[in-house]
């Protein structure tokens, strides 16, 4: 089906890694002048720089990227095919129609939301639902889909994508994946994707597969010529998203938490309230209901554990340079740099590591038996999640527990900066209102900790969540609870006397245009904090003489006595509000009650939601999909009882309020 491909020697230019550079650097300014003629033409991209598969992402948190870049590289090691990943809205979506039939696409991307694409689709997304004088028949492809079934649009992006190219008459080579976060399957769908795809690859299109050996796509070189004001010692930055992402986003900026309180009286469970200052920062404005993202750094011991392993702790601090191999590889991290921030504030060296990793690892293997060890454990499925289940395996620990006391210095820092997921912000809704405090915008933070399901004694500490907590106790001069230390003062002390590296993005998940607008809000946990804003800026507004909408706030948590947070504020705006707000709690803990969680409370209060409903109110849920899942079904089935209706015209409605902005939801896992 696919002919012979060949190479070409009239690259573009191999540059592009400096606009990641200093300008400090005597030679950035002059090459890295060329840096926007890239070519929008990914048809051109494939012919010039020789390669024959592209391996296009879709990805709002990372997840899907990673897998592409995995992706492209296998493919290039293990079957040595010339490959390329592609952010999909760095290429004009129509130039895949120029793509030819020698080569293949092979598309990888999220849903979120309701059903949403990822920003960095939402192009590509436009152009594949609206194309009509197209024809898309020289194009193979393959595509898998990222999703969760906790969400009711199930992996709804990659199938639009499908349908589309199919409209087009796109040739599949294989049926669409589809994973599924739901159980925490995502890992190993794609891997029993990939699997089903390099069948495809030997059987179909007749490939040959080749020992795998790490061939680096790009090179982190030494260079002690680099003075520190050259580097990047952990600063990050977010003005290499997609153009629709980077709109949505404001710069990166340095804030300070000028207040922070623990909202439960758990001793076992903490729930942070920050207040950040927008003060040093006139550039940045927020409105009531967007997200605040917080840029972590990773713990000291699993940053000075992993520079041990590797035997890079003499080396932290020397400059690297990290330059691209191939000139197709885009290089998406800031360079020139250092160890100590690589594995600080830039890799994900926390996360768990994939069986492909563990596989790969084993060729840099100080040991035999080390190496007979990571082979068994990547290769074997259930082995492999037998022991995850017990214990929590980041890439340091691995490397610990399959050589003890060995360095391995035959694991080049490259493939660190190739394979581990690149840390990325995480995403808190504001918990205050733009009006009442316009320059102090609040997050309200869960700290994770949790106990591995068959190992009670060892705990899995969210990143982003501990290191706030931190932060939180740093002010108090106490230590974390869990003897957990962080790099607090941040790179070059930017964060020193409790500060953050934060930026605010924009949010659909807004008040109606006009206050006398019902509001029916369900939230359980966390998903309070934007009901908190919403009702603080309500308040506001009634004090100035404006009139306002009815409104019922559904709130869950354990119990009364530990995890009710905000609970003497809400008691407040009752206050002021009085018969315009009323508020239902839902306990699912509670000491002589049943269990009790919102969805059962907004089906016993069923006729006041249908009213407010029918008088045009604005349905809003934020909180864990799962129970957003529930709300909707019990609010459908309800409306479907009072009205008569059937399961078509309830689903007619759903559709109707959802395009009209009357349903929202902010809603995560």
């Amino acid at each position: 089906m696919m002919g012979d491909i060949l190479g070409r020697t009239n690259h573009p230019d191999p540059y592009n890694y400096l606009n990641f550079e200093r300008p400090q650097l005597k030679n950035g300014a002059g090459a890295g002048a060329n840096i926007n003629k890239e070519t929008r033409n990914i048809a051109q991209k494939l012919e010039e720089s020789g390669k024959n598969i592209v391996v296009f992402w879709g990805s709002q948190s990372g997840t899907a990227e990673g897998f592409a870049q995995r992706l492209a590289r296998e493919i290039s090691l293990r079957w040595g095919q010339e490959s390329m990943m592609a952010d999909l809205s760095d290429y004009d979506p129509a130039t895949i129609s120029e793509i030819p039939s020698t080569k293949l696409a092979i598309f990888i991307v999220s849903t979120y939301g309701e059903g949403d694409p990822s920003d960095n689709t939402a192009d590509f997304w436009n152009w594949i639902t609206k194309a009509g004088d197209v024809s898309l028949s020289n194009l193979h492809y393959v595509a898998f889909g990222l999703g969760n079934t906790n969400y009711k649009f199930y992996n709804r992006v990659v199938d639009v994508i499908v349908e589309g190219l199919e409209k087009l008459n796109a040739q599949a080579l294989m049926p669409v994946g589809r994973a599924n976060d739901a159980e925490g399957a995502t890992e190993e769908d794609f891997m029993a994707w990939k699997d089903s795809l390099f069948t495809i690859f030997k059987e179909k299109l007749g490939f040959q597969e080749v020992e795998a050996k790490y061939i680096p796509t790009l090179n982190v070189e030494e260079d002690e010529s680099l003075e520190p004001i050259d580097l990047h010692h952990g600063e990050p930055s977010n003005q290499t998203d997609s153009h629709k992402g980077a709109a949505q986003s404001s710069p990166v900026r340095t804030l300070s938490i000028t207040n922070s309180r623990e909202l439960f009286t758990a001793s076992d469970r903490n729930c942070l309230h920050m207040d950040v200052d927008l003060s040093d920062q006139p550039e940045l404005t927020y409105k009531t209901g967007d997200h605040l993202a917080i840029w972590p750094t990773n713990p000291d011991s699993e940053v000075e554990l992993l520079l041990e392993v590797l035997g890079l702790s003499s080396r932290r601090d020397v400059p690297v340079i990290i330059r691209p191999v191939d000139p197709a590889t885009k290089i998406t991290l800031p360079t020139p740099t250092n160890a100590t921030a690589l594995l600080r504030c830039y890799l994900e060296i926390c996360a768990p590591v994939n069986r492909d990793n563990v596989r790969d690892l084993a060729q840099f293997a100080p040991t035999a038996e080390a190496k007979a060890y990571l082979t068994k454990l990547g290769q074997d499925k259930e082995y492999y999640a037998d022991f995850i289940n017990r214990t929590h395996l980041n890439l340091g620990r691995l490397l610990q527990l399959a050589c003890p006391g060995q360095t391995w210095s035959n694991l080049p820092l490259s493939y660190l900066v190739e394979t581990l997921p690149h840390i990325r912000p995480r995403y808190y809704s504001i918990s205050s209102s733009s009006v009442v405090s316009p320059r102090k915008p609040s997050i309200t933070a869960i700290v994770s900790s949790t106990p591995l399901p068959d190992n009670s004694n060892e705990m899995v500490h969210g990143v982003t969540s501990n290191y706030l907590l931190a932060i939180s106790q740093q002010t108090r001069s106490q230590p974390h609870p869990h003897g957990i230390t962080y790099h607090l003062n941040g790179p070059s002390n930017a964060l020193e006397g409790g500060k953050i590296f934060a930026h605010i993005r924009r949010s659909k998940f807004k008040l109606p245009i006009t206050s006398k607008t019902p509001l029916v809000m369900v939230g359980a946990g966390t998903g309070l904090a934007p009901f908190r804003a919403f009702l603080s800026e309500r308040c506001q507004v009634q004090k100035i003489g404006k009139e306002i909408g009815q409104m019922i706030l559904f709130f869950g948590c354990r119990t009364p006595d530990e995890d009710f947070i905000y609970r003497e504020e809400l008691e407040e705006f009752q206050s002021i509000l009085g018969d315009k707000l009323r508020l239902v709690t839902a306990f699912s803990r509670k000491e002589g009650t049943p269990r009790q969680y919102v969805q059962d409370k907004v089906s016993e209060y069923g006729e006041d939601v249908v009213r407010l409903i029918n008088e045009g109110a604005s349905f809003y849920i934020c909180g864990r999909a799962g129970m957003a899942r529930e709300v909707e079904k019990v609010v459908g089935s309800t409306m479907q009882k009072t009205k008569g209706w059937s399961d078509d015209e309830v689903n007619n409605w759903s559709k109707a309020v959802k395009k009209k902005n009357k349903w929202q939801e902010d809603v995560w896992g």
